[in-house]
Order: structure tokens, then C-alpha cells, then sequence
């Protein structure tokens, strides 16, 4: 489905969206309310918490972008592979790892996801196949193509999902990956989660070609813009190009349309766009959507919806309290999770010490 871009953005009215016929079942559209409001209020407080100097390093939020983790999520199989970029707090909510974890790991403590050593920008969860978020500009893109080619090497059934911003695509890595991927017939899908922006630079101000899915034409890839403001768009995408990859046809390219409606990172003071511009996209909020088809299709009661608010709310709180009662690590993690070698020199010399 072809969206319009940041300055004009696709308009559905509260009254058509509620009164559209579904097309999805009751207990998806459920689901996905529960998932990105879960997200939703998790980076609003992650926001809140970065404010109070509860921790520190760089800090990536994704709200506005909620459609695209979780119809990713509905769309594809357990076994399938999930990696992308720093802005990874989204990724493994919607794949079903515990936020308490993931707060943790925000707070640099033992219990986090990565042991209290990757931060925000490095989350992983090998036991939903989150093969993590990566600090280093489009390195996921070569990464996933890697995972991809393991999944083949191996006979299994599994695709490989990659995620990157728009501004990742500038990465001449991408490139090379491309070409690899679509001569090996790798099953991966490529997602360009195109906010506009990269950190601050709209995609006109970089390219000429600010059709993004056009990327993929000179590979031969199978290439679409897709609407990421809706799940349902999201997940017929995604489970298009999926069957295509475990046909053996290769990988996918998809130009997923959204928009952050916070900044780059949150030392973003976000002169580059206008108000204006912030609340049309706002009118398409995925959550809001959601919820107006639930109300719509009188799915649930407004007793119920709210016990959904209360659970969501008391998942965030839980996740604080358990963050902020979690030990830091010990000063022997510095020397784990670095060489499978256990009996490594500096190791047994720390050991000796201390």
C-alpha cells in the first residue's frame, strides 16, 4: 500500500476506521492494542526515567512506530530470526520477552537481557530468536543476511527479519548485502523502518530517489512501500514476503512507512519538522486505530478495555520496581561473554587477584 510522504501524510477518519469491515480476527486485534500500548507506556516511562538520570547512555524510543514490531510479530513463524538497529526496545516486547528484563538492562543490572552490559542499545533474547539491537550503523544489514544464509545452511524452514532506519540504507554495506543475498536466494526480508528522518535529515535531503523500495530494483529484489501506521498492512507484507522466502525465492525489500513522534534519540531537540507535520501523523495512530476497531466491532466493553490500561500500567510499574531492585553486575562480568575460551589468561590472572 502506497503512503504519501512526511509532509502530506494518509489520512483514514476516526468514523472510517471504526466502521471498516475486519479483516483480522478479534483476539489479533486484541492482541496488538495490548502489545503496542505495552510499548507504547514502556518508552514513555523509558523516557521519563532517562529525564530523572535513572541511567545513562544513549537512548532510541519508538513510539509512533508500534505497527511495525507487532504486525512483524503476527506475521511471521516461532523459528524466524529478529535484528535490527539501536531503536530496539519495541522488537522484543512484541516477540514476547518480559519488560522487567528489559528495564533491567536499561538500568545496567544483572537481571537485565544482556547481563546489565549492553544498555539500551544492544538488547538481545536468544530464547524469542531476538538477535539483538546493534550500535553500529547498518551493521544488522549484513549481520541478518548471515543469519539468513545459517538458516539455509541448515535446511530449516526459518526467514530472517532486518530491520534498519532510512538512514541506514546510505550504508554501502547494504549494497554488497544485496547482491549476495539475492544471488544466494537468502530468506530474509529487508525492513527499512522509514520515519523520514534518519537523526535529523529528511530522506529528501539525501537522495534523489526518496522511493526507498527502489533500492532493491537494481538487485532484482521484489520490493513495496508498505503503510506502518497500520498492523494489518504490516503483517499481509510480511507474511507475503516470508512465503516467498521459505519458497526458496529469496529475499524482500519493504519501504515500511512511519513516523517517531519523539526525536532521533532523546537529545533530540527536533527543530528539523514542525508541529504541524507531528500531529498530522499523530492522526494516524496506530494504537488509536486499533482501539477504534475494537470499540467498533464491540469486541470488548469499556470495563474491560480498561482492565487492559490497568495491566499494561502495572507491567511498566512492576518492571521499575524490579530494575531498581536488581544488583548491578559483579566485576568479574568484565571477563564473561568476551572468549568461549573459559581458561583464557587474563581470566585466570583476574581470578588470582581478586
Amino acid at each position: 500500500m502506497a503512503v504519501k510522504s512526511a509532509k502530506q501524510p494518509t489520512k483514514t477518519t476516526k468514523k472510517e476506521a471504526a466502521s471498516k469491515t475486519a479483516k483480522f480476527s478479534k483476539e489479533t486485534y486484541i492482541k496488538w492494542y495490548k502489545d503496542m500500548l505495552l510499548i507504547r507506556k514502556f518508552e514513555e516511562k523509558t523516557g521519563q526515567l532517562y529525564i530523572q538520570q535513572k541511567f545513562g547512555g544513549f537512548c532510541h524510543l519508538y513510539i509512533g512506530q508500534e505497527a511495525i514490531v507487532v504486525g512483524t510479530a503476527s506475521g511471521c513463524k516461532t523459528g524466524d530470526k529478529h535484528m535490527t538497529a539501536y531503536r530496539d526496545h519495541a522488537h522484543p516486547i512484541a516477540l514476547g520477552t518480559d519488560p522487567r528484563v528489559l528495564m533491567a538492562e536499561l538500568y545496567g543490572r544483572s537481571t537485565g537481557c544482556s547481563k546489565g552490559k549492553g544498555g539500551s542499545m544492544h538488547f538481545f533474547d536468544k530464547e524469542k530468536n531476538f538477535m539483538g539491537g546493534h550500535g553500529i550503523v547498518g551493521a544488522q544489514i549484513a549481520m541478518g543476511a548471515g543469519v539468513g544464509f545459517a538458516e539455509k545452511y541448515n535446511g530449516t524452514d526459518n526467514v530472517a527479519f532486518v530491520s534498519m532506519g532510512d538512514g541506514a540504507v546510505r550504508q554501502g554495506a547494504l549494497h554488497e548485502t544485496f547482491n549476495m543475498a539475492m544471488n544466494w536466494k537468502l530468506p530474509v526480508i529487508f525492513i527499512i523502518e522509514n520515519n523520514n528522518y534518519a537523526m535529523g535529515t529528511s530522506v529528501e535531503r539525501t537522495t534523489n530517489v526518496t522511493d526507498l523500495s527502489k533500492i532493491g530494483l537494481s538487485y532484482e529484489m521484489p520490493s513495496k512501500i508498505v503503510n506502518g501506521m497500520r498492523p494489518e498492512d504490516v503483517h499481509n507484507a510480511i507474511e507475503e514476503a516470508a512465503d516467498r522466502a521459505r519458497r526458496g525465492d529469496g529475499p524482500t525489500l519493504l519501504d515500511i512507512r512511519t513516523y517517531r513522534y519523539k526525536g532521533h534519540s532523546m537529545s533530540d531537540p527536533q527543530k528539523y519538522r514542525t508541529k504541524k507535520e507531528v500531529a498530522e501523523w499523530m492522526d494516524q495512530d496506530p494504537i488509536e486505530h486499533c482501539l477504534r476497531m475494537i470499540q467498533g466491532n464491540k469486541w470488548l466493553s469499556d470495563k474491560e478495555i480498561q482492565e487492559i490500561d490497568e495491566w499494561v500500567k502495572k507491567e511498566v510499574e512492576e518492571s521499575v520496581a524490579f530494575a531498581e531492585s536488581s544488583p548491578y553486575p559483579t566485576p568479574d562480568e568484565l571477563y564473561k561473554d568476551v572468549y568461549v575460551q573459559t581458561d583464557y589468561p587474563y581470566i585466570i590472572e583476574y581470578q588470582r587477584n581478586y
